[in-house]
């Protein structure tokens, strides 16, 4: 049913889809490293398995919306597996759109196939980060 977490991003998905996202400065450096340590924390707890670690990296929308870790790793476990048991991870790009940093993820499902995870970010209110969505995307073409 709930297939992906940023289901309140449709609109800005087919922006970046199209090209048309507004150039924005790239986020500073330290927020960069915030925003992997971010994912990277929430990925080592999926493939611990630790479900309340895994929620405790989410925004408070998505743990309103989920309301446990148990529901949330449900979710997780069902429609996003190439985050919940990546095979290689590799960060990409992190741009701004309109004023959202998104990061790129290439992850490698365990069937081998690449997949695109794009993570949504928001700034909490104490500086900290936190994952407010992921949307998983066919991943660009690497041969050329």
């Amino acid at each position: 049913m709930m297939r992906r977490l940023a289901t309140a991003f449709p609109i800005l998905l087919l922006l970046l889809a199209g090209g048309a996202a507004a150039e924005e400065p790239a986020p500073s450096s330290a927020d960069a490293q915030a925003i992997r340590q971010v994912i990277e924390g929430q990925l080592a707890a999926f493939l611990r398995d630790d479900g309340a670690a895994a929620f405790a990296f989410a925004s408070p929308d998505i743990q309103t919306r989920f309301h446990d870790p148990d529901t949330f790793m449900q979710m997780v476990q069902s429609g996003y597996r190439p985050v919940y048991r990546p095979q290689e991870v590799e960060f990409g790009d992190l741009t701004l759109h309109e004023g959202t940093p998104i990061q790129e993820v290439l992850v490698v499902a365990a069937a081998g196939q690449p997949v695109m995870a794009l993570y949504f970010m928001e700034q909490q209110p104490d500086g900290s980060w936190r994952i407010n969505g992921c949307t998983l995307v066919k991943a660009p073409d690497q041969s050329a």
